[in-house]
């Protein structure tokens, strides 16, 4: 059974930090480029940030750059999200997706498959 699986979430203080994981079963992410999304409430799912399949080429909108970092390893079958110096406005669910091309997209409609999600709130 394919399958992708985010944790790591939760509740964290503005200026903390968090990883969230993507670990994959059923498929090997070797051949997949990965993106992070998220969903605030009451606002359409947004790209953050992806990885192309070799992990050379990433890409993070403005809001994040400098303060998220997204990596893998294939040997783990795992995607990562560090997220550092949160903002309330970070707040959301997050979901990673895989995508067989090569370099990875921001569009959501390049993917092929998708987690269930993971809450993030950042909150004092």
């Amino acid at each position: 059974q394919v399958q992708l699986v985010e944790s790591g979430g939760g509740l964290v203080q503005p200026g903390g930090s968090l990883r969230l994981s993507c670990a994959a079963s059923g498929f090997s992410l070797d051949y997949y480029s990965i993106g992070w999304f998220r969903q605030a409430p009451g606002k359409e799912r947004e790209g953050v940030s992806c990885i192309s399949r070799s992990g050379m080429a990433t890409y993070n909108v403005d809001l994040v750059k400098g303060r998220f970092t997204i990596s893998r390893d294939n040997a783990k079958n795992t995607v990562y999200l560090r997220m550092n110096s949160l903002k309330p406005e970070d707040t959301a669910v997050y979901y990673c997706a895989a995508d067989s091309a090569y370099l990875c997209s921001q569009s959501s409609s390049s993917y092929d498959y998708w987690g269930q999600g993971t809450q993030v709130t950042v909150s004092s």
